[in-house]
């Protein structure tokens, strides 16, 4: 984009926010300086948007070579509207760019198709990374600011802040402000300076049940604070089932279709046969059985940690 001709069009699609302002600095960084109040028209999807009016903004002569619209919320743009982008796209004015940018917007949906035919380079992804590359991004996001983060402290933060490319960002930058004559941030420097404020999901916990790491699973139960173990124990044997279905698709040669059996991404089973072979025979549905009793017992008012923690060592063991 920075160094080529532009398009006349591009769809900014997902929810990563600091790809999305990085694709827009570059973009408006494309207009003379000065003139962004001439040539920039910034707007946001809404109910009452005009589509005259938006197609008179997209017309207008530019002062100098571009003009350059955005409108932000385009998932949620008027049926009116949309349409009238879909044939504004079929005869662009050949001086502005239109940046649509939206959470997300199916392939199938006319408007996207309409922007993807301008080229190859019209959609522009700006999904979030995935949570196995995360402890990676951190890094990089790190190296950005000038520093090094230790992978015990990548994944701390993450812990902490959550996935959003935004936060994370912001918060290494500061870290790296509070570290940078030490050169390096460590799990110590997160664990003092950095709050909790991502909301603590259930994923790691079930992966370190599944993986028998009884430590790892009990450190995650803590995170996940009272009044969570009906829903835990629910969620558990939902994992179990999963394995036992990984264990015996593996069986039969069927492994490759797990994801499309599970209805979930292949990434997120990758790891699902390698955990379903570290069970016994009839030990996964030993441990299905398990979590049937510490549900019913639950619900006669057995103390929650005790039935989790029991669950956790007779599924893990206690290595």
């Amino acid at each position: 984009m920075a160094k080529q001709e532009l398009l006349r069009g591009y769809l900014i699609v997902g929810t990563d926010e600091l790809k999305r302002k990085a694709t827009l600095t570059r973009l408006k960084a494309r207009l003379d300086a000065g003139l962004e109040a001439f040539n920039l028209d910034e707007r946001t999807a809404s109910a009452d948007l005009d589509a005259g009016e938006l197609l008179a903004s997209l017309y207008t002569a530019p002062i100098g070579p571009l003009r350059l619209v955005i409108v932000h919320a385009a998932d949620k743009l008027p049926k009116e509207v949309s349409e009238a982008l879909i044939g504004y796209f079929e005869k662009p004015n050949p001086s502005c760019t239109l940046a649509l940018v939206a959470d997300r917007l199916a392939k199938n949906t006319r408007l996207y198709k309409a922007v993807a035919a301008l080229g190859k380079q019209a959609v522009i992804d700006c999904s979030p990374i995935e949570a196995r590359d995360l402890p990676s991004h951190v890094k990089k996001l790190a190296q950005a600011h000038g520093i090094v983060i230790d992978a015990p402290a990548a994944q701390e933060l993450i812990a902490r802040v959550g996935d959003t490319a935004t936060m994370l960002d912001t918060q290494i930058a500061v870290l790296a402000e509070i570290c940078r004559d030490a050169g390096v941030i460590r799990k110590a420097d997160v664990e003092e300076h950095v709050a909790r404020t991502a909301e603590v999901k259930p994923w790691p916990f079930l992966d370190a049940i599944s993986a028998r790491n009884a430590a790892g699973a009990l450190a995650q139960y803590r995170l996940l604070g009272e009044g969570q173990a009906i829903r835990i124990l629910s969620l558990l044997a939902a994992r179990i089932r999963d394995l036992i279905c990984a264990r015996s698709m593996g069986e039969r040669g069927t492994a490759s279709l797990l994801a499309q059996e599970l209805g979930k991404a292949d990434w997120q089973v990758r790891s699902y046969p390698k955990w379903a072979r570290a069970f016994k025979a009839g030990e996964l549905e030993q441990a299905l059985h398990a979590c049937a009793a510490g549900d019913a017992a639950l619900k006669r008012g057995a103390h929650a940690d005790r039935v989790v923690i029991d669950l956790i060592f007779s599924i893990c063991g206690r290595g």
